[in-house]
């Protein structure tokens, strides 16, 4: 991924021009796990999934930044685990020229919605190769889970990821 050409934007007000690159993306950590196989498999499939997901930055130089979009998860039928998946995706990120207030949505929003279909893709081939259904998850708004981690910080009430929202279905 290290050979695209960066995304470049109109130079902003103080003459400098926005650029924004993906220099790599990457698993960080994966887990699958079945801790009721193979009792699992002869009951009635009619599971509901629970849905985590936490971002983290981490600055490596001036500019370079690693996004870790964390993805949890878990299918029960009944009080029993199906399975659990847990995956940590990342990316390195060069972006240049934005300002403070537009680094927030650029990491906690933008990165993580291009870290998600890769997630995505790895939980739904693990779940597969458990011997499970597919699994396909959702589009997720990163926009609008950030818009709430912010207004939950400022409420003082945030947190420690960027973005964590339990979901069933």
């Amino acid at each position: 991924m290290a050979d695209h050409e960066p995304f470049k934007e109109p130079q902003t007000s103080n003459g400098q021009q926005r650029q924004f690159a993906i220099q790599r993306i990457y698993i960080k950590d994966v887990s699958f796990e079945s801790p009721n196989a193979p009792d699992i498999f002869r009951g009635e499939w009619n599971p509901t999934h629970e849905l985590n997901l936490g971002t983290k930055v981490n600055k490596l130089q001036e500019g370079i930044f690693e996004v870790t979009l964390s993805v949890t998860v878990v299918a029960k039928v009944g009080e029993k685990t199906a399975f659990l998946v847990e995956i940590q995706q990342a990316g390195i990120f060069a972006m240049s020229g934005f300002s403070e207030q537009e680094l927030g949505p650029m990491l906690g929003a933008y990165c993580p919605a291009i870290l998600f279909p890769y997630a995505r893709e790895v939980i739904s081939d693990l779940v597969v190769k458990g011997s499970f259904p597919q699994l396909v998850l959702q589009h997720v708004n990163f926009d609008a889970l950030y818009a709430q981690h912010q207004q939950e910080a400022a409420a003082g009430q945030a947190p420690r990821d960027a973005a964590a929202t339990p979901s069933q279905h």
